[in-house]
């Protein structure tokens, strides 16, 4: 069962936004709530923080030798996260006690899986079986980061589910303007026109939008009864750009390559139309 106590510092004790100090070069943290959870021989923290780009949640596991793995989560995740640890904790009420003499059902002893996608990072649920017993292993995958992960007694799921509940309904599930994955937003005033591409018989359409998780480009494709469209999040917009541009410069080098190649069959081919000119035919001229 978990034990912990609950600290939360009431909206009118903190400021909208982070009072920004530097320790040791890197911008500091404020923390606006914490609970602690005693389950089994691991204490579990869940933390909400507050750093110049927003409130996010931090989910830290301590072992008993002192070890201590984080996973790191904006609060739009973690509304997500909570209704997948709900689902998970349906789930294991459904499965017998464990025995360990029974046989793993899958080569890994995996029992169900879940998979949270937002932005450049990934959230793996994993419900995992050996011989101690059942756990959830929670992993955090980064695009540029290590994979971080925790692991979780089942015996503690509700829990943590519960307490972060709690701190979602006081701190709101939703991110602020700036989350911790996504690039500082504009303001909507600052967002350029919309453009518009006629291409044959598509009409293409650029548009510019923002949310609480940043700025998007919007390329929708329109023909007749047929609509499709992409969403591009800010901060990949380089790299498509550099991915359009090489295919522009490689295209451009092909075509250059085969009116080259053209060029030289012509001249060659003109060369062999005409005889070779002689000694004679010099002095022919002559007369």
């Amino acid at each position: 069962m978990a034990e912990g106590g609950y600290n939360i510092q009431s909206h009118n004790n903190y400021p909208d936004r982070m009072q920004q100090s530097q320790q040791g070069g890197s911008v500091s943290e404020e923390e606006l709530a914490t609970k602690t959870l005693h389950i089994q021989s691991k204490r579990f923290y869940l933390d909400v923080k507050q750093n110049r780009r927003g409130r996010f949640i931090k989910i830290a596991e301590v072992s008993a030798g002192g070890r201590k793995s984080r996973i790191l989560m904006s609060m739009s995740v973690a509304n997500e996260f909570r209704d997948q640890l709900g689902a998970f904790d349906q789930f294991i009420r459904t499965l017998g006690e464990h025995n360990p003499n029974n046989q793993q059902p899958t080569e890994d002893g995996c029992l169900r899986s879940a998979l949270i996608t937002r932005d450049d990072r990934k959230y793996y649920l994993d419900l995992k079986e050996n011989e101690r017993g059942r756990f959830l292993r929670i992993s955090m995958v980064g695009m540029n980061a290590p994979r971080t992960q925790i692991a979780l007694p089942v015996q503690g799921v509700q829990e943590i589910r519960d307490a972060l509940n709690t701190l979602l309904e006081e701190f709101g599930n939703e991110d602020d303007r700036d989350s911790i994955e996504s690039l500082p937003a504009i303001e909507p005033a600052e967002i350029p026109d919309s453009k518009f591409v006629h291409v044959g018989n598509k009409n293409f359409y650029f548009d510019i939008g923002s949310n609480n998780r940043g700025v998007f480009l919007r390329i929708s494709e329109v023909r007749a009864n047929f609509r499709t469209a992409v969403t591009i999040p800010e901060k990949a917009w380089p790299r498509f750009r550099d991915n359009i541009n090489d295919f522009m410069l490689a295209m451009e080098k092909e075509r250059n390559n085969i009116s080259s190649t053209v060029d030289n069959s012509r001249s060659t081919s003109g060369n062999e139309d005409k005889p070779p000119i002689t000694p004679s035919d010099i002095g022919e001229n002559k007369n």
